[in-house]
């Protein structure tokens, strides 16, 4: 008798895989050179029979898990913690009550919260990415006519001159150092 979770199996077969992933690059002579080698996740095979008053609970809850992706622990002679895929029942003259099963569970790892959703919102702040580089200056659009009067170009100018002092006093950091744009 094996089980998975609460719920009692009888396994026929276990069929454990351990597999790795090997990346190759081919090479002017000879054989292919392997430069890296990367585990795959382990999966475990099982076939086997539910049979009894509760097969119908036992099979609801295989689909249950298997549908909404559910982290489930196997124990039998070999156990692993992981997620059903492939679930298929068969039902039969075989077994009266209750039914046969294959499927398959595969080792999952999950990733863990972004540690920063923890910090106190002023040090969450200097941590998270700059999405406002501040306020950027456009060059003004040149006079349609050749023509400009000298009085309107010293004018202009003081007006750049403000403007440019009006900017960096906005990207003037708490250190009061002024930001490069």
């Amino acid at each position: 008798m094996a089980k998975i979770d609460d719920h009692y199996i009888l396994v026929e077969s276990e069929n454990p895989t351990f597999e790795n992933e090997i990346t190759s690059q081919p090479v002017e002579k000879g054989v292919d050179v392997s430069d890296h080698v990367q585990r795959k996740p382990r999966t475990l095979n099982l076939t086997g029979f539910v049979a009894g008053p509760d097969a119908s609970k036992t099979r609801e809850y295989l689909k249950n898990a298997s549908d909404k992706g559910r982290v489930v622990w196997y124990s039998g002679r070999n156990t692993m913690q992981g997620v059903i895929t492939g679930l298929n029942t068969t039902h039969d003259s075989t077994v009266g009550d209750g039914f046969a099963f294959a499927f398959t569970i595969q080792e999952i790892r999950v990733a863990a919260p972004n540690p920063a959703e923890k910090l106190d919102p002023p040090t969450r702040a200097q941590a998270a990415p700059i999405i406002n580089a501040g306020v950027k200056t456009t060059k003004g659009k040149k006079a349609a006519s050749s023509k400009s009067s000298k009085s309107e170009t010293k004018q202009k100018k003081s007006n750049k001159k403000t403007n440019d002092k009006k900017n960096s006093d906005k990207l003037k950091g708490s250190t009061g150092l002024i930001w490069p744009m």
